[in-house]
């Protein structure tokens, strides 16, 4: 058996401790051949893009973030079935199924978000044999506890809270800390109980600026001359609508961002304090994986493994509590994960005196 591999989507830590795991369960445990998609799926259009995987290959990957493998993001399902390089309609299960015989394939794990999921399951649904490894850094895919990159991306947000404190207390200033997410507030949330935010705005929760502003006089007038608010790239304002960068059009998926910004102007105008803004951006995606997200992503990349044996093709692999189990992908791709709006983590917070700009 000849299994092929592919990362799609966002980039995250953990990828290539997958794609290290996907190998060595493969070569070690079953004897099977990995050959390395290039570009996520669009290494399967004509031509190929491919690489020779090996245990001796992959050595040392364990520890570095990105993918070896490279990856490409803002596809939607359709778009991807539907068009060529060229704008052209094409069939692209077809596409695929050929390419696969030509490569002597005998089934694809695809390691990405809830894109490169729905593309999965679009492909299963066409005859397909594939299995699905759930990534990113914003932990939005249904079905499973946590996907890895995400307590990485935690970890790079808590780090930098604690970095602001500082600053934002010698100067008596309030900071604005803008991180990923798209439609889930998970890392704003976790990041911020961990880093000691004042204020956390989510998506899963519209704010209104003048409780926010309350909150802020009130610590100044109790002595805290300083606050720190981390705001969700797709929060938004009660009755408002989420900041987009660039719109849905095309080949490509909207762009959030920018409500750091409109937030931090907002609580200036209102309480005249000295407001700055801080966007993470990318620095969310890279570094080396944490402990715990290279031990999920070799555990999940073990399992594709043994799925692929078990020719139980149209499932991903998911945690659920400690355990590794998996589910069809029709259940995977079904809505984004969300965040409950008054769920235990956000009564944590709101005990602590977090703000979350509501009532």
């Amino acid at each position: 058996m000849k299994i092929g591999v592919l990362t799609g989507g966002g980039d995250c830590p953990g990828l290539n401790a997958v794609i290290r795991a996907i190998v060595k369960t493969a070569s070690l445990k079953y004897g099977c051949r990995v050959t390395g998609i290039e570009e996520g799926f669009e290494g399967l259009k004509t031509p190929v893009k491919t690489r020779l995987l090996t245990p001796w290959t992959i050595r040392g990957i364990l520890p570095i973030g990105g993918t070896i493998l490279g990856t490409t993001s803002g596809r939607k399902p359709q778009q991807i079935k539907k068009l060529a390089g060229d704008g052209k309609p094409i069939n692209f299960s077809k596409v695929v199924k050929e390419n696969m015989e030509m490569l002597e394939l005998s089934c694809l794990i695809s390691i990405g978000g809830d894109g490169t999921m729905g593309i999965a399951k679009s492909l299963h649904d066409d005859g397909i044999p594939i299995i699905g490894v759930p990534k990113t850094i914003d932990n939005d895919i249904p079905g499973t506890d946590r996907t890895f990159g995400f307590q990485t991306a935690v970890n790079t947000a808590t780090e930098a809270l604690d970095k602001l404190h500082t600053t934002a207390e010698s100067h008596h200033r309030v900071i604005v800390v803008e991180v990923m997410g798209r439609y889930g507030g998970w890392i704003a949330l976790e990041a911020g109980i961990s880093g000691g935010a004042d204020v956390i705005l989510i998506p899963e929760i519209p704010f209104q600026i003048e409780h926010i502003c309350k909150t802020i006089i009130k610590r100044y007038e109790q002595g805290s001359r300083f606050s720190i608010v981390i705001v969700a790239e797709g929060a938004k304002a009660a009755g408002g609508s989420r900041s987009v960068i660039q719109a849905n059009k095309g080949r490509s998926v909207e762009r959030l961002g920018g409500i750091g910004n409109q937030v931090g102007e907002a609580i200036a105008g209102m309480t005249d304090m000295d407001v700055r803004v801080t966007v993470l951006g990318h620095l969310q995606r890279g570094g080396s994986p944490t402990p715990f997200d290279r031990l999920l992503a070799t555990r999940f990349g073990a399992e594709a493994v043994n799925l692929v044996a078990q020719k139980r093709f149209g499932e991903m692999v998911c945690l659920r509590g400690n355990e590794i189990k998996s589910i069809p992908l029709a259940k995977a791709t079904r809505k984004v994960k969300c965040v409950p709006s008054h769920g235990a983590l956000v009564k944590t917070a709101e005990g602590l005196g977090i703000s979350f700009g509501r009532d």
